[in-house]
């Protein structure tokens, strides 16, 4: 029986869409965790009240979040990635052949279970003899790492609950210990709109740390505001300066929405989120 679901963004506002089938709900030890089937978007994944994904939509943050620091780095051998149950983050990362091993590490073994089960499309790599999928809190996982990783992907979902410790100064303290001296490391960095304090904190915590700091932007309509942020961070290399767009042309890598203009286009940032990560 069709239904409508509203994600609640804040006291006013809140995302509504017209939901075909629920497809599973469930609990889970850390949240609650639901897949419906929506008009628009097609399967949806949703965790604790929040979209987290949507067939329609998730090829842009899983690209956006993955190829940036991917093409940027001159030779990426071994990925991290922190969150991204879902398995959409994985999926893009296995594109790049030089990337040797990827592990992903997910506190909620439900969420990868599910995502298997019901979201094949991004769900789709997680088998993939390149990939090693660990159960555990990252913010645990990767404090006894040093120099290990070429680039750490922080797909986290919004600071509350389990995902809380992953915004705090300690966890990126010890996820730049895990890089290389050349590492990069990206995170979702939230709506600029409707999360300016969580962006203005995260770039207040990350100046000390990372010498080249930069925001990117993305679309993604399911999302509150539909215009999503992305902190670049790196000890070395410039996402606009020493990139790799170029191997795209010889690259078949079945991109629907990442390109070499996109790369570059991504850093232009508006005049009233400048000012709110200068």
């Amino acid at each position: 029986m069709d239904f409508w679901f509203t994600e609640t963004v804040n006291d006013t506002v809140g995302n509504t869409i017209k939901i075909k089938k629920r497809i599973f709900s469930g609990r889970s030890d850390f949240q609650k965790i639901e897949v419906l089937d929506a008009y628009h978007y097609g399967r949806t994944l949703i965790l604790e009240g929040s979209v987290q994904l949507t067939e329609k939509d998730e090829f842009t943050y899983h690209e956006m979040i993955s190829h940036i620091p991917l093409f940027t780095h001159p030779h990426p051998e071994h990925v991290l990635v922190i969150g991204g149950g879902d398995g959409g983050t994985i999926r893009e990362v296995m594109k790049h052949s030089t990337v040797t091993r990827a592990k992903l590490v997910e506190i909620d073994p439900l969420v990868i279970e599910k995502s298997k089960q019901f979201l094949s499309f991004v769900s789709c790599e997680m088998d993939n003899p390149r990939v090693e999928v660990i159960i555990q809190d990252g913010i645990q996982y990767v404090k006894p790492y040093t120099g290990i990783f070429d680039v750490i992907l922080i797909d986290s979902t919004d600071p509350v609950g389990p995902a809380t410790g992953l915004y705090q100064k300690e966890f990126f303290q010890d996820v730049h210990k895990a890089l290389k001296d050349d590492g990069i490391m990206v995170a979702q960095s939230e709506s600029p709109f409707f999360d300016q304090q969580i962006v203005r904190e995260l770039y207040t915590t990350l100046k000390p740390l990372f010498p080249i700091r930069k925001m990117y932007l993305a679309p993604v309509p399911s999302y509150p505001s539909g215009l999503w942020s992305f902190v670049f961070c790196s000890k070395k290399y410039d996402p606009i300066l020493d990139n790799r767009c170029e191997d795209l042309r010889r690259l078949n890598l079945n991109m629907r929405y990442y390109n070499e203009a996109v790369h570059q286009a991504a850093f232009a940032i508006p005049n009233f989120i400048q000012e709110l990560i200068a």
